[in-house]
């Protein structure tokens, strides 16, 4: 890919780990003696889905879900389809959507429809961020670390066309 690109640091490795630290103490006192099933929506959260799990003191288990909504650009399809679906039954159970942005909130809304018809016990959304600018579709994000305001952001599991996500931090994005 030849393509000029220009990285702005927006959220450091630290700052990244001292909010996780914080998530999970909230996700362990609200799911003390339960068991979680986390599903991490591959493949942007993977990062920040291992980190969470392993600052967990509950048990929890773990399940991947993918869902495509980008493709290989910068902007939304607008519509999500489900690439890879959960392979545990959902219902009765605690699910945590772990998720590494919540952004248009196409993709967001229409997993949690889907999962909400399959009758959990609980339904909760842990994002990495929360970003509004370009939000279409209400979501919840009863779990954010960050809320950033805009950019196209990548690093620590976000991607421009599978690039940049083995960064420790998150940078913006400039494409020209």
């Amino acid at each position: 890919m030849n393509v000029n690109c220009e990285l702005r640091s927006v959220i450091g490795a630290r700052e990244i780990d001292r909010k996780v630290d914080l998530l999970a103490k909230r996700v362990n006192a609200d799911y003390a003696g339960r068991v979680p099933l986390l599903v991490c929506v591959l493949k942007g959260a993977f990062m920040f889905c291992a980190d969470l799990a392993r600052r967990l003191s509950v048990e929890a288990e773990i399940d991947f879900v993918r869902i495509r909504s980008y493709g290989a650009g910068d902007v939304s399809s607008g519509r999500a389809v489900l690439v890879k679906d959960v392979e545990c039954g959902i219902a009765g159970r605690d699910v945590l959507i772990v998720e590494d942005i919540v952004d248009t909130g196409f993709s967001m809304n229409f997993l949690l429809d889907e999962f909400a018809a399959r009758k959990p016990g609980s339904l909760r959304l842990a994002a990495l961020i929360d970003k509004r600018e370009r939000r279409q579709v209400e979501v919840n994000v009863d779990y954010p670390c960050f809320t950033v305001d805009q950019g196209f952001l990548v690093g620590y599991g976000l991607d421009y066309a599978e690039r940049y996500r083995t960064s420790p931090g998150i940078f913006s994005l400039k494409i020209g």
